[in-house]
């Protein structure tokens, strides 16, 4: 493929990174634009341009008179958000790329494993019901007026700065001071979890891709471990032998602790495994290559090399106190 120019809206978040270094280097001129608040590091040929995305006019002036293959937006997530985009970009891009969520798709999943074309619905988390009112905005744009559109839709993408269990850091303090570690429901369900370097191999393959324009690509790994599996290779990382795990309902977390409720019911709680033959299809050297076993080593070396990141959350470090307790009483009455 030839060389591409690509504008990333967003591009030093815990995906977007990824895909701009992967972009780099299959050759493409890159330019970010956000606000200049990432800290993550990206290759020195990438250009960047400092503003705000909610700002149609701060779009307008990174384009300028020029024409971008590619537009990635990586920042919308309200209609609204996706409108201001494309007053802007709409005619002076051959490709839109938005990145959606795999938690769009329908909870409780009836079958497994989720396709593209399982429904849209989640009624227990709001932030999935706007990729969905998203999406059904740029479908129409695509069906009336020829929008070339391109939809990806991420589940559980983490790099080395991405602790994926409900706790973040809290967990991992809490789990080195001998204190108990949550769990949501029994700890069994699969979650696929996916590396952003290996997420990134599939979104570089639909930069430009004809064959991409007007749908839609799940990009998750093959890698699924159990909620039990990720919390032990963390402590493993951690240096932790016997961490003490307490199971907890999903439901009894969201009463204690209501800010983790949405994700858990409307994502985490359910056994989410994905069929990713259709963007394996134009992406064959897409693959898992970075097993969560690994990825937490990488994670806890991260961590432990910054101890400014090792934050712990008083009021959530207190729910886990409360539903520890919670856990312990139920589990003497079974």
């Amino acid at each position: 493929m030839s060389s591409l120019r690509i504008l990333f809206l967003g591009g030093t978040g815990m995906i977007s990174t990824a895909c701009v270094r992967a972009a780099v280097a299959a050759g493409h001129d890159v330019t970010v634009f956000n606000r200049g608040r990432g800290d993550r590091e990206l290759p020195p040929s990438v250009r960047t341009a400092r503003g705000d995305v909610r700002n149609a006019d701060d779009i307008r002036a990174v384009l300028g008179d020029d024409h971008f293959d590619v537009v990635a937006d990586f920042l919308s997530f309200v209609p609204q958000h996706v409108q201001t985009v494309l007053s802007a970009v709409e005619g002076s891009t051959g490709q839109y790329i938005f990145i959606s969520s795999a938690s769009a798709y329908e909870k409780p999943p009836r079958t497994l494993p989720v396709t593209e074309s399982t429904p849209l619905r989640n009624p227990f988390w709001r932030y999935s019901r706007d990729k969905i009112d998203c999406e059904d905005l740029l479908v129409a744009a695509h069906r009336t007026r020829a929008l070339p559109v391109t939809i990806v839709r991420p589940s559980h993408t983490y790099d080395e700065a991405g602790i994926p269990t409900m706790g973040g850091w809290t967990d991992i303090a809490r789990m080195r001071a001998g204190k108990p570690v949550i769990i949501h429901g029994d700890g069994t369900s699969l979650w696929t979890i996916t590396h952003s370097d290996d997420f990134a191999v599939a979104f570089t393959a639909l930069l430009g891709n004809p064959a991409a324009i007007g749908d839609a690509f799940t990009i998750t790994g093959t890698h699924t471990p159990t909620w039990n599996q990720i919390y032990g290779w963390l402590a493993d990382a951690a240096g932790v032998a016997a961490p003490e795990l307490v199971h907890v309902a999903s439901e009894a977390i969201a009463r204690f602790a209501p800010d983790l409720g949405p994700t858990l019911l409307g994502d985490k709680a359910h056994s989410m495994v994905f069929d990713s033959s259709k963007v394996t299809r134009l992406a064959p050297d897409f693959r898992t290559t970075v097993t969560f076993d690994e990825g937490a080593r990488r994670i806890l070396a991260f961590y432990d090399a910054h101890p400014d990141r090792q934050v712990v959350e008083p009021a959530l470090d207190a729910a886990f106190d409360a539903l520890a307790e919670y856990g312990g009483r139920a589990g003497a009455s079974e």
